[in-house]
C-alpha cells in the first residue's frame, strides 16, 4: 500500500507565508524559506509553494524564493502561481522545484496540460483545482478563488487525466481555513472517477480531520496550513495517530 502523505502549504503574497479564511482575510505566518526548512526537518513528506497572487497580478511566480527554498530541503517541492507556459515550467524545473501546479492557465489553456505533460512527464504536472459548492454543483474557480467559470469540479477533473496531469490538487473553497474537515464527500466521488493521486486541501483543523480524508475520503496526500504554520498540529504527532488508524504513512 502507498504511504498516504503529508503536505504543508506554503501561500506566499509579498514574499510572505499568508493563510485565510475561504481564500480571504489573509494574515502573516512567516518567512517562507524558513518554514521550508522546518518541515522538512519536522517530517513532511512533501512541500507545495504557491504564490497565490502571481495570477491576479499578472506576473510569473518568485524564482528566487523558490531557488532560495530548494536549496533548504531534501523532500519533494511543487511550486504554483503564475505559470501559462513550457517556458515558465522549464526556469522552475531548474530552479529547484519538482513539480509544478497549474490552475487558471489550465481552464483558459487546457491544451497546456498536454504540451506540459508531453514535454516534463506527467509525473511533475500538478494540476490544482479550486471549487466552491453552489446550489448543490461543485463550480471551480479561478485567480485565487475569485473568479467562478462554468465547469464542473468532477468533469474539469476528468479532463486533466485525460490531458496528462499526473496529480489533483483540490482545494474546498468551502471549507478552506474553517477547519471544520476536509470535503470528504466530494474526495470519495473523485476516487472513484479518476486514476492519479489527489491531494485533499481545505478545512484541517485536527488530527481526526487527516484521519477522516484518508479513510472516508480515500485521499492520497493531505495538504494543510494554518495548522502547521500556527503549531497547532505536529506533523509526527499527526503521522503517528494516522498509523495508530491503520493508514500508511512514513515516519
Amino acid at each position: 500500500m502507498l504511504a498516504k502523505r503529508i503536505i504543508p502549504c506554503l501561500d506566499v503574497k509579498n514574499g510572505r507565508t499568508v493563510k485565510g479564511i475561504n481564500f480571504i482575510d489573509l494574515r502573516d505566518a512567516g518567512d517562507p524559506v524558513e518554514l521550508a526548512k522546518q518541515y522538512a526537518e519536522l517530517g513532511a513528506d512533501e512541500l507545495v509553494f504557491l504564490d497565490i497572487s502571481a495570477t491576479i497580478e499578472g506576473r510569473k511566480t518568485m524564482r528566487n524564493m523558490v531557488m532560495r527554498v530548494a536549496e533548504q530541503i531534501n523532500i519533494p517541492f511543487t511550486v504554483g502561481g503564475g505559470i501559462s507556459s513550457v517556458e515558465d515550467v522549464a526556469i522552475l524545473l531548474k530552479s529547484g522545484a519538482d513539480k509544478v501546479s497549474v490552475n487558471s492557465s489550465a481552464v483558459k489553456n487546457p491544451n497546456l496540460i498536454n504540451e506540459l505533460s508531453n514535454k516534463f512527464g506527467s509525473q511533475c504536472i500538478v494540476v490544482a483545482i479550486d471549487a466552491k459548492k453552489v446550489n448543490n454543483e461543485w463550480v471551480v474557480h479561478l485567480a485565487g478563488g475569485t473568479v467562478p467559470t462554468k465547469l464542473n469540479l468532477f468533469e474539469w477533473a476528468k479532463e486533466v487525466e485525460q490531458r496528462g496531469a499526473g496529480e489533483i490538487l483540490f482545494t474546498s473553497m468551502n471549507h478552506d481555513g474553517t477547519k471544520s474537515g476536509f470535503a470528504n464527500d466530494a474526495l470519495s466521488k473523485f476516487s472513484q472517477l479518476v486514476n492519479i493521486p489527489i491531494i485533499a486541501s481545505g478545512g484541517a483543523g485536527t488530527k481526526q480531520h487527516f484521519v477522516e480524508t484518508f479513510k472516508d475520503g480515500n485521499a492520497d496526500a493531505a495538504l494543510a496550513a494554518s495548522v502547521f504554520h500556527f503549531g497547532e498540529i505536529d506533523i509526527i504527532d499527526l503521522k503517528k495517530e494516522l498509523k495508530k488508524n491503520k493508514i500508511a504513512v512514513r515516519l
